[in-house]
């Protein structure tokens, strides 16, 4: 596994670029994960504080110890730090059956056998038309991706990915909550092959004031 890149680092935290197709947190059958990696690299063990999809890739607050884990836990659940994604997707979300270019989406998301509430607000950067040529047996289709900035309200488990499916506007390359039919014709054609979601601006609260952390999308992100 490659070296995990870190950004920065004080007495309690560390705030690290997490690669895309690592899990943060070690199980049965999962090789690698980043709970497991991280320490090696820094000679001491870490703990967790936030967590990204196996599939999303950036930024990410990881703990020292368990005090300062359970310090910035508070923080995030207060709303002291603020976690930014940028997120490539297919068309335009819809609000009250109304394309939308800036809005919010607060609906419930399940974790177990219980209904949380979750808020996301989003800004639609940018939006473009796409060409996929005819093949054989089937006619050109014309595909509408957008970038989208997105802003969480709260932090429930793949979040962003069901509120943007449920605003008609999933995440491409996400084939557990989003479109499977367009997300192939992408790979085919456009070699979309990996979930188009970064976690790419994190604001923290260190030493009495904000300090924005930002990095540019990765790699395998569609090219605007």
């Amino acid at each position: 596994m490659n070296k995990i890149e870190v950004l920065y680092e004080n007495e309690e935290i560390l705030v690290i670029n997490k690669p895309f197709g690592v899990s943060v947190q070690g199980g049965a059958g999962i090789a690698h994960p980043l709970d497991e990696e991280l320490p090696k690299q820094t000679g001491y063990k870490v703990y967790l504080v936030h967590r990204l999809d196996k599939e999303t890739s950036g930024l990410m607050l990881v703990a020292k110890s368990s005090q300062a884990a359970a310090k910035w836990i508070k923080l995030i659940a207060s709303k002291q730090v603020t976690k930014e994604y940028t997120a490539v997707c297919f068309g335009v979300p819809e609000l009250n059956s109304r394309k939308t270019m800036k809005g919010v989406i607060k609906d419930t998301v399940s974790k177990g056998n219980r209904e949380m509430n979750a808020v996301t607000y989003f800004e639609v950067e940018d939006s473009r038309e796409v060409v996929i040529p005819a093949a054989e047996n089937t006619e050109e289709t014309k595909i509408t991706l957008s970038r989208l900035h997105l802003t969480l309200g709260t932090g429930r488990m793949h979040q962003i990915r069901i509120h943007l499916a449920s605003v008609k506007c999933p995440i491409a390359a996400d084939d557990r909550h989003g479109n499977f039919k367009l997300n192939k014709k992408a790979a085919k054609v456009l070699k979309i092959k990996k979930l188009q979601l970064a976690s790419t601006k994190l604001t923290l609260p260190v030493n009495g004031r904000n300090v924005v952390f930002e990095i540019k999308v990765p790699e395998h992100f569609f090219s605007f």
